[in-house]
């Protein structure tokens, strides 16, 4: 069974989404086994901490440059023989070192339908609130791998979700969390598990 990171920087709601379908056992091909978070006062920790999954803290702003931050989250994973990633929510950058050493093994979950409203500065509620101002009548979620370029990895799934005239960026947040995050991302990261060690044990 593979070794599952999930990395995080605020709430966790999408490592509680992968948690309880652990929990359902609706993730058979991989073991969620470390939290990894770029902030120490975060709500994620305790939910990895009350799931028993070791956790950890390695906070941007302690290093000088992003080598350093790099190299500290990759002896982390390596200590803890990580085999997937995945960033719920993680707003710190990971330089080439980290995505070249996780190519293929490394999914994103993105809360627009991919290539609409994503790359650098759109995260989080700033991509619900630059659909709401371009107007438009559907979004949605997206998983992808997770390559060099902000958003612009391979797309697995995704999933739309209706605009709602009334809406406001909070509201269509927690709707796109609920009906496409939630679901898409604990399937993405099944099927990723279920393919790679499917891949282990041909080349075995």
């Amino acid at each position: 069974m593979l070794k599952i990171a999930v990395l995080v920087s605020g709430g966790g709601t999408n490592l509680q989404a992968l948690i309880n379908a652990e929990r359902r056992g609706e993730l058979r091909s991989g073991k969620l086994s470390l939290v990894v978070s770029s902030r120490n006062d975060v709500a994620a920790l305790a939910r990895g901490a009350s799931h028993g999954i070791p956790c950890a803290v390695v906070e941007r702003n302690s290093y000088r440059d992003s080598n350093q931050f790099d190299q500290t989250i990759l002896d982390i994973l390596e200590k803890h023989a990580i085999d997937v990633v995945v960033l719920a929510g993680f707003l710190a950058v990971l330089g080439p070192a980290v995505v070249q050493a996780f190519q293929d093994r490394m999914i994103n979950v993105h809360p627009s339908l991919l290539p609409s409203f994503c790359g650098p500065g759109l995260y989080g509620i700033k991509v619900h609130e630059a659909a709401l101002l371009r107007g438009v009548k559907i979004t949605g979620a997206t998983i992808h791998l997770v390559n060099e370029i902000p958003d612009g990895g391979q797309i697995l799934l995704q999933k739309a979700v209706a605009v709602e005239p009334e809406d406001t960026p909070e509201s269509l947040q927690r709707r796109v969390m609920e009906e496409a995050e939630w679901v898409l991302l604990p399937q993405a990261l099944e099927e990723l598990c279920a393919a790679l060690s499917s891949k282990e044990e041909i080349l075995r």
